[in-house]
């Protein structure tokens, strides 16, 4: 048997919101978290009860790093990773992602500071990748296209990762998450590694820009409106990328229409065992929409480590996705599956 279900390389950073939904430039109090893409997706397993593992690295004896092992432990989440001097006070140090939550027709907006992120050193020297993936076990490694494009070392690191995950029988999964800033002056570097990780991954997860933009493959526009009406475009794009990945086993999409930051159209899609289910966009609610895409992976990710039908795995993250922007944090941290089914099938009634 297998030690751990789910296992995530990652940056860890905190996150700054303000309190009342207001805009960051006008704001004196902040609310704290930590954060990564990558460990929202892990956290929806975590809190259902099965052993996540998170690798990653860590400024040593910063106070951020000791809220971010803190804010892990308590999200039923094990870590291993280097502590890394910080080398003065122009060193390393985990990245602030500066976020509001927007209001009614005032979008959200984000501000990344990225500079000195402790991240960008995680290297696959660090780690004893025998010991995790060939003695220890994994069910399922969750790759993101933001940890493979951080930096030439975060690259080679999640090419190793997915090299000795194929070898031990681990399934890959790996969310595309392309960033144009990411990219720029590594077109052909990071081009290379996506395809070659997604050549031998499992599960395969984006939207239609990372689709395009990460793998060349074309595809509806962004955005827009009638998003109902390009479901069938979108089955077409992933259609396309079988053809050039066959060995991936499942693919998925979100589907997502802003009718203003407190309301938006939420739908998915998946293809697995060649049958398409498909989850039609409807109206949700939205607190806070950042982590909304890591929640609907996280429910997915755990609906496939069950043995779930495709239809169940793909209601399942619909629901933890919807239940993620509920969420003041940018992550879903269900109680129970019970109340993911809930959201689900729109039963907000009292639990008593």
């Amino acid at each position: 048997m297998k030690k751990y279900a789910l296992v995530v390389p990652t940056s860890m950073g905190v996150r700054i919101t303000p309190a009342t939904r207001q805009p960051v430039h006008i704001s004196h109090e902040f609310y704290m978290q930590a954060t990564s893409a990558e460990t929202n997706v892990a956290t929806v397993p975590a809190s259902l009860g099965l052993p996540v593992k998170v690798l990653t690295t860590f400024v040593e004896g910063s106070p951020i790093a000791a809220f971010i092992k803190a804010d892990l432990r308590s999200r039923n989440m094990e870590y291993e990773g280097k502590d890394v001097p910080q080398g003065g006070p122009w060193g390393y140090r985990h990245q602030f992602n500066i976020a509001d939550s927007g209001f009614g027709l005032r979008g959200p907006r984000v501000h990344n500071d990225r500079a000195g992120e402790v991240g960008c050193t995680l290297n696959v020297k660090d780690f004893d990748l025998e010991r995790i993936f060939g003695e220890e076990g994994v069910e399922i490694l969750h790759l993101s296209g933001l940890i493979a494009a951080l930096s030439h070392e975060t690259s080679v690191f999640c090419l190793e990762l997915a090299r000795a995950a194929k070898k031990y029988g681990t399934k890959i999964s790996f969310d595309l998450n392309y960033r144009a800033s990411f990219w720029k002056g590594r077109e052909e570097e990071l081009s290379a590694a996506f395809k070659e990780i997604a050549s031998i991954a499992d599960i395969l997860v984006g939207n239609e820009e990372d689709f395009q933009l990460s793998l060349g493959i074309k595809g509806p526009e962004a955005g827009g409106k009638d998003l109902a009406s390009k479901i069938d475009s979108f089955k077409e794009m992933i259609l396309e990328v079988r053809k050039q990945y066959p060995d991936v086993q499942v693919f998925a999409t979100t589907l997502r229409q802003v009718v203003s930051a407190n309301e938006h159209l939420w739908g998915a899609l998946l293809l697995k065992d060649n049958e398409w289910v498909v989850a039609e966009p409807r109206p949700i609610q939205v607190l806070d929409r950042i982590g909304g895409g890591d929640g609907f992976v996280g429910g997915l990710l755990y609906g496939l480590l069950k043995g779930w039908s495709g239809e169940d795995c793909l209601h399942f993250g619909w629901a933890t996705g919807a239940l993620a922007a509920t969420m003041i944090n940018d992550y879903a941290q269900p109680a129970d599956e019970e109340q993911v089914w809930a959201v689900w099938s729109g039963n907000a009634r009292v639990k008593r």
